[in-house]
């Protein structure tokens, strides 16, 4: 029989529900406490799924640490179902941000079956508990994980906005692992991005749960759909047949804008559904507010683009939601300032500031693929031979034409390239990383964020790029329906994406996939030169189309002020992506002259690190990197320590860490010798200090 209780405070409503354990109903009657409220910004119902952590779970989608680690991604029925695609984008997402082979570390350094502690377990790491889904303002998906061994009596939340542009997955193996194996509530948002596709050609769309539908079947349970009339769809269609418009790029919405309030919505939905879940039941049905942000452990984290998002919630909380950020590699903007001094050992001075990230792409975009077949540049992974190299050196000729470059022959031009990407603020230690970067990351990037700073629609095709299957020549072509089906579940919210590629739609000989298309301008197959230019010439702001950029990078640029909050930000010292002279560094420096003596920001740089830990299985990373997913669950331990146990925060440093090296087929085993921890108290040699001014790294 339930007991009766008539609270004067909000405080004893939440002493007695845990006083009574989580399987007595408490039901309350009238009296001075706070009643749980659905969020205002929710759209549509709330959809509730508990998973037993044995046929379902919420880490590992049923799969396991084997399934997880397996490169053979589960199958789906035809049509797929929602429980088949929410398996397979958590296989996907987890893979895309973590290294899960044995050799990497995957099974004894991190994964589910390495408990908090570190302790390292022969089990499948699955957790039982219960995921809802809400949806916001524009179709942004948050969801919350409740693990089974939650407590009330001890609350924690832990936000994980997606990496990259990926759905509300996308962070699923990194602050979601994380959270989940600590018993917090794990507030997810995929921040306006996600893989909601329209395939303009058919007129079909992912409904929120992944499902495909026609988009007047889906309506309102549309993750995406273009804003076209019939006519301009019809119009489009014909001239421009079997595209793909993509939520990231053409939503005209540029979400960046919003990452932390979009972040700060999903802590409050959690908040929302923790008291729907353990507030006391009052007689109209509606619940009390036992789990409140003064009794709630809450750290900010993610990855990479999560990552500033966190940073982003963080600036932006001024009702005290969180009480700490942990983060890695951070793609965070800030205004541009000359009075930053970056000072790395012996190096020249960086005094170019947080630079925008699509200023930044858009040059990398044009130099990287000359700079692969620089002379420094030899032995890097997926060094460019045959064909590819020929294609390269046509750029580096197209690139000394509008003069871009110097140099009489190939070799002087890649090696003046690389120069200038060097002088521009990547780290001599990104040298090997480009000819890889460019092929699997830059030009998407840079097209998907003109699209999305511009607000532009996918009737722009802006610089003649657009999203499309291609056939064996790179033209654009149908895609097959099973792909598309499951989009949901393999695409990562910039094309290329699963079927859907980059095309160049002003090719010589008409569209072609970009890596084959010919510039009108040099009558060569260049990588699309005169696109990439055209690119470029947006971040210039020269015409009505660069202006709308500019103005949305500018709508996206941070502060540097957290609010005295503590904050650990973790940065490969080899990142390519989102390199640390145009992003950690100069953010940490202007926190120090924004906050003064209140800043508790601490700053980590780890050698021989870089962006993408799934890459670390293939030749060439594998002997040259270490896991830097390693060490962003460390920093989140540190601050796990601080914000319980009043441990101090590490001091501002740099980790010297040792690659594997090669055996005799492949790289060795890892070891923890290769990856030694975040030092309570580092070496001066290893201390990273600011004053005034400037940041000096050592070497």
């Amino acid at each position: 029989m339930p007991r009766l209780f008539r609270p004067t405070a909000l405080a004893l409503a939440a002493t007695l529900l845990v006083a009574c354990g989580d399987d007595t109903e408490v039901t309350l009657g009238a009296g001075d406490y706070a009643v749980n409220t659905r969020p205002a910004f929710l759209v549509g119902a709330v959809r509730s799924t508990a998973y037993d952590g044995s046929s379902d779970d919420l880490l590992t989608a049923s799969l396991g640490r084997a399934g997880l680690a397996s490169a053979t991604a589960p199958t789906l029925s035809a049509p797929p179902t929602a429980a088949e695609l929410r398996r397979l984008a958590i296989h996907t997402n987890y893979r895309a941000i973590v290294d899960t082979t044995a050799g990497g570390g995957f099974g004894t350094l991190y994964g589910p079956n390495v408990a908090a502690d570190g302790t390292v377990g022969s089990g499948d790491g699955k957790i039982a508990g219960s995921e809802h889904i809400g949806i916001g303002p524009g179709g942004v998906t948050m969801m919350v994980q409740i693990p089974a061994g939650f407590s009330a009596a001890a609350p924690c939340i832990v936000t994980a906005a997606s990496s990259g542009s990926r759905g509300v997955y996308g962070a699923i193996g990194s602050a979601g692992e994380w959270g989940l194996k600590r018993g917090c509530a794990v507030a997810y948002t995929d921040k306006g991005t996600g893989n909601g596709v329209h395939d303009l050609q058919n007129d079909t769309v992912n409904r929120f749960d992944g499902t495909r539908a026609t988009a007047a079947a889906a309506g309102s349970d549309s993750h995406f759909t273009a804003a076209l009339t019939p006519a301009e769809l019809a119009a489009f269609n014909a001239a421009t047949p079997n595209r793909f418009a993509v939520k990231h790029a053409h939503s005209q919405a540029n979400p960046e804008a919003d990452w932390g309030t979009m972040t700060l919505q999903a802590v409050e939905f959690a908040f929302y559904v923790l008291n729907q879940q353990f507030g006391a039941a009052l007689p109209d049905g509606s619940r009390t507010k036992v789990i409140v942000p003064a009794n709630t452990t809450v750290i900010a984290s993610s990855v990479s683009n999560g990552a500033g998002a966190a940073l982003a919630a963080a600036e932006a909380d001024t009702a005290g939601l969180i009480d700490g950020v942990a983060v890695s590699e951070p793609n965070i903007q800030l205004p541009p300032a000359s009075d930053l001094r970056i000072q790395r050992g012996s190096l020249p001075v960086y005094t170019g500031g947080s630079k925008p990230l699509y200023d930044y792409f858009s040059y990398a975009n044009l130099l990287q693929p000359c700079a692969a077949l620089a002379t420094a540049a030899a032995g890097s992974p997926f060094a460019y031979t045959g064909g590819t190299a020929f294609v390269a050196a046509n750029r580096c000729a197209a690139l000394a034409a509008r003069g871009l470059v110097n140099g009489a022959t190939t070799a002087e031009q890649a090696d003046d390239a690389l120069a200038r990407l060097r002088a521009y603020g990547w780290e001599p230690d990104s040298d090997l990383l480009h000819a890889s970067h460019y092929l699997f990351a830059s030009p998407a990037i840079a097209v998907t964020y003109a699209n999305a700073h511009g607000r532009f629609s996918v009737r722009d095709n802006v610089c003649g790029y657009s999203f499309a299957a291609v056939d064996g020549t790179g033209a654009p072509t149908a895609a097959a329906p099973a792909a598309i089906a499951g989009i949901f579940g393999l695409g990562n919210g910039v094309p290329p994406s699963a079927p859907i590629q980059l095309v160049w739609n002003n090719s010589v000989g008409g569209p072609r996939n970009h890596v084959a298309a010919v510039s009108p301008s040099t009558g060569a197959a260049d990588f699309a030169t005169d696109g990439a230019a055209c690119l470029r010439t947006l971040w210039l702001g020269l015409d009505a189309q660069g202006l709308a950029v500019r103005e949305g990078i500018a709508a996206v640029q941070r502060t540097a002020n957290l609010r005295g909050k503590p904050t650990i930000i973790v940065h490969g010292r080899n990142d390519t992506l989102v390199p640390p002279n145009f992003s950690s560094r100069p953010y940490v420096l202007r926190n120090a002259q924004v906050e003064g003596a209140a800043s508790r920001v601490r700053y980590v740089e780890v050698t021989n690190a870089q962006h993408f830990d799934a890459f670390l299985p293939f030749p060439g990373y594998d002997t040259r990197f270490v896991p830097l997913h390693l060490y962003f669950n460390r920093a989140m331990d540190a601050m796990w320590a601080h914000l319980r146990n009043g441990t101090a925060l590490p001091p501002s440093q740099v980790v010297r860490t040792t690659p594997r090296g090669a055996a005799a087929v492949g790289a060795n085993p890892i070891a923890a010798s290769n990856v030694p921890p975040i030092a309570a108290n580092p070496p001066a040699g290893d201390r990273i200090t600011l004053s005034g001014s400037t940041m000096t790294i050592p070497d």
